[in-house]
């Protein structure tokens, strides 16, 4: 029996604004962060490389939900995943 995976987002040619993050607790989700001013949050993934997703147009409560939410994944799931995004590479961290 074969599992269909849907292939890898290809990486957005449009300029990477570096937004903080905070890692939080979820098996799915690794870091959080949020930008205000252009209303884009920002996440990492626990699998993976650490590629930056970017979503724009979020609202600051969606945010403050999210990072309130018992299940981060799960409100990944029902709120956000669905939502355009722009995929990054994983940045090297600056000690």
């Amino acid at each position: 029996m074969s599992t269909k995976r849907t292939p890898a987002a290809a990486f957005s040619d449009k300029e990477y604004k570096a937004i903080p993050m905070q890692a939080v607790q979820s098996n799915q989700v690794a870091a959080v962060g949020y930008d205000a001013a252009t209303k884009t949050l920002a996440l990492s993934f626990t699998r993976g490389p650490g590629h930056i997703y970017h979503y724009p147009n979020v609202e600051q409560k969606t945010h403050d939900d999210m990072m309130a939410a018992e299940s981060k994944g799960t409100f990944f799931g029902q709120h956000i995943k669905p939502l355009a995004f722009d995929k990054f590479p994983a940045q090297e961290k600056v000690e």
